[in-house]
């Protein structure tokens, strides 16, 4: 249909893909008392993509047409790179790379344009464009996810702090009883600044001693504020900061002064976070595993040279209920696929899950 319609059925296309795919993006504006945003945002979606897909209605050839929605994982509206026409082909048959999403397309314009029996050849692109089987295969450790729901409405509240502390132990000692190896606790699970409190680490580090200890939270150093993730290991402890803030939602990718005037206005004047200026790669019990927190797993710049397994921790806690946690998933397998890379995904409110090639 994308390739053959006129522009105005390509618009409402766009428009409600937009809502569809991204209705969720404004609900975290629920925990700063700006439910006004929601629609707001909801709008500014529907109408960037609604534009978006008339102006590749503007070709009436296919092939043009094709060309630019194989570039449309490209374009990054305000640094989100969420949209991937491709990641609609993660569970198929076909392969995601931009080759053979590109071959799939042309096996579509030769099935519609060619005549008659001269249509046989669509089999040849979508022939090619099938995958190719991987052979990864998994680390000889037993390895928990976690898959806490505690709400955004009461983590950052201290009052409930005490309790969030003792779940989060209480799963660590009951992994060391089912005699696993590692143990992956999600994004910020600990709602504190971890590398500030002295004895929840020696407690940690302690417990390291019987299995190796992954979990989200935040840290402070040198006046600047990370979003981290914490690898204890037999008493040794590794910070992992993260790469890659989520746009509007760690940061404003906006002018400094400009974003400065949005976090007066709209955050009680908070401040980005700062990042690290490479993705960190940690080693444990042999097998090295590339860190990731939440959004950044989603982007390519995180699997540069990465090893062949990567931890990712997420909060999905900030957009339930609503389709994020899914698409969030499927992003991750069509990243796992794209790199040929496993990834064990541990997330609050969401899907955690080992996600393969």
């Amino acid at each position: 249909m994308l390739l053959k319609e006129n522009r105005m059925v390509l618009f409402w296309s766009g428009f409600f893909t937009g809502i569809f795919w991204f209705y969720w993006v404004g609900f975290s504006f629920r925990y700063y008392d700006l439910d006004f945003v929601i629609p707001l945002m909801i709008l500014f979606g529907a109408f960037l993509y609604g534009t978006i897909f008339w102006i590749i209605g503007l070709f009436q050839n296919p092939l043009p047409r094709a060309v630019l929605l194989l570039l449309l994982s490209f374009i990054h509206p305000l640094g989100f790179n969420w949209f991937i026409p491709e990641v609609t082909l993660t569970d198929s048959f076909t392969g995601v790379l931009k080759w053979q999403f590109g071959l799939f397309l042309l096996s579509i314009i030769f099935f519609t344009e060619l005549k008659k029996y001269y249509k046989i050849l669509a089999i040849i692109p979508f022939l090619l464009s099938l995958n190719h089987p991987s052979h990864l295969t998994l680390p000889h450790l037993k390895i928990k996810l976690t898959q806490p729901k505690l709400s955004q409405k009461i983590k950052w509240d201290k009052k409930y702090l005490p309790d969030i502390i003792k779940k989060n132990l209480l799963d660590i000692k009951e992994a060391i009883d089912e005699k696993y190896d590692l143990i992956i606790l999600s994004e910020s699970i600990f709602p504190l600044y971890l590398d500030r409190n002295p004895n929840l680490m020696e407690t940690l580090k302690e417990l390291s001693k019987k299995i190796t200890i992954v979990t989200g939270s935040l840290s402070y150093r040198e006046g600047k504020y990370y979003n981290s993730t914490y690898y204890f290991t037999d008493t040794n402890v590794t910070i992992a900061d993260k790469v890659l803030l989520v746009p509007f939602g760690e940061e404003v990718p906006l002018p400094k002064f400009i974003a400065k005037y949005i976090n007066d206005i709209f955050f009680d004047g908070a401040s980005d976070y700062s990042t690290a200026e490479n993705p960190v790669d940690i080693d444990i019990k042999g097998y090295r595993f590339r860190n990731a927190i939440c959004y950044e797993a989603t982007r390519d710049e995180l699997y540069k040279n990465a090893p062949s397994y990567m931890i990712a921790i997420s909060n999905n806690a900030w957009f339930t209920p609503s389709i994020e946690p899914n698409l969030q998933k499927l992003l991750l397998k069509y990243f796992s696929k794209k790199y040929n890379i496993v990834i064990f995904h541990s997330a609050n409110m969401g899907i955690s899950k080992v996600i393969m090639p």
